[in-house]
């Protein structure tokens, strides 16, 4: 480690169209301040800056809050310029900012804050190295996470104009946005689209669509249920119906994206070596979604340090000589939950015989439960656990072997 007293620390506060970076010296007394434009061709002035308050043996530590997003180019330049840059919590800098007796908010606070952050936990925050296949994994995960959300909505959108047509129609298909459905509402948006179809030619349009699944008893259905429903039409049914279609044409084109970026991020995931997938739990898409989080995991030389990263190391509070762990609000919290979910997963039990998926973690949570903990501080220690397997998965690209179940012992 570096002595404090040869070390300069620079807090960036970062925006989209400018950023703003305050440097102080290990004594927390500000140094200088600069602002400049979110361009590579304004970097160098940060730099420049930073030189001044240079002393000959003396190294600077850059801190910046967001490396995905509009720090991300910064922080790219600053790698390439040899620079230590260490990424620091939004809510470690916010934290810091309201520490104080009065709360003050401006760019050269925040900044000054991030640098106060560096200052007093340089080791404790991980190391902000941007590589570009992370940062694309991360773009498509987020992508897809805003498709799934806007499909949701259109599903939302669908059963609502559906339910003023055909009040029935939730008997109509398994499925509201299945492909056959899809093309039902398309043709047929509401009832009076059916009038004087023959149940033969709508079997017959079932049929080609379902590659013969459904034929002639799931038209004579429909058409019985349409018939029990009676007139559901309205003025201005037209406009009605081509709410019902532009739906679904939104939902196929999205059904049609969702295809395609996940087969981009199959291709990125295959190309990272990583085997995540063999463990219980963790498709294609989770496993995007945490290297997304996580990025290189060299970053991390050990699994508590990704855990304080992820948020899953508890906090010791004490007082007195008194003290106790509690459960840490910090950290990435899209991680944090990642963990969470991948902890109740391995937690689930096979429909037919209603054995455990993963007897090893089932056993480890009855365990901890069975010496007192509560179903929640077992799961955060099944979380804590799948921080180290996920922490080695990464590092060695080795597959996830279900370890045996501990034999208990004899009472």
């Amino acid at each position: 480690m570096e002595q404090r007293e040869k070390m300069i620390y620079v807090g960036v506060d970062l925006h989209k169209q400018h950023h703003t970076a305050v440097i102080v010296d290990c004594w927390n007394n500000k140094l200088g301040e600069i602002q400049f434009d979110n361009k590579p061709t304004s970097f160098p002035a940060l730099l420049k800056e930073v030189k001044k308050h240079l002393k000959k043996g003396m190294t600077a530590v850059y801190g910046l809050e967001d490396v995905g997003g509009y720090g991300r180019a910064l922080a790219v330049y600053l790698n390439e310029c040899a620079c230590w840059v260490k990424e620091v919590n939004p809510i470690l800098s916010n934290a810091r900012r309201k520490s104080h007796v009065t709360v003050q908010k401006s760019d050269s606070w925040d900044a000054e804050c991030v640098a106060r952050v560096l200052r007093d936990e340089p080791n404790n925050l991980p190391d902000a190295k941007p590589i570009d296949l992370y940062w694309a994994l991360s773009q498509l995960v987020t992508q897809r996470k805003w498709i799934v959300k806007n499909q949701t909505g259109l599903n939302q959108k669908l059963h609502q104009q559906l339910s003023y047509h055909y009040p029935s129609y939730k008997k109509f298909f398994s499925q509201v946005d299945g492909k056959t459905a899809l093309a039902f509402w398309e043709r047929y948006p509401s009832p009076c689209h059916l009038d004087g179809v023959a149940e033969s030619t709508l079997a017959s349009f079932l049929r080609e669509l379902s590659n013969f699944c459904l034929s002639t008893g799931k038209a004579a259905q429909i058409l019985s249920l349409v018939k029990e429903d009676g007139d559901t039409r309205r003025d201005f049914q037209e406009k009605r119906d081509f709410i019902v279609q532009s739906i679904v044409r939104n939902i196929r084109f999205n059904q049609e994206e969702l295809t395609r970026i996940e087969e981009e991020i199959r291709s990125l995931i295959k190309g990272l070596g990583f085997q995540l997938e063999t463990m219980t739990g963790i498709d294609v898409i989770t496993a995007a979604e945490l290297v997304a989080e996580i990025g290189d995991i060299h970053r991390f030389a050990t699994p508590d340090k990704l855990a304080r990263f992820a948020g899953i190391a508890p906090i010791f509070v004490g007082s007195g000589g008194k003290g106790r762990n509690y459960k840490s609000k910090q950290g990435n919290r899209v991680l944090h939950e990642l963990f969470k979910s991948l902890a109740i997963r391995q937690l689930a039990v096979t429909r037919g015989k209603r054995e455990p998926r993963n007897p090893y973690f089932y056993s480890y949570y009855e365990q901890k439960v069975a010496v007192g903990k509560t179903k929640k501080q077992a799961v955060v220690c099944i979380m804590r656990k799948l921080v180290n397997v996920i922490h080695y998965l990464m590092r060695t690209k080795a597959a996830y072997v279900i370890p045996p179940v501990p034999e208990k012992e004899a009472g």
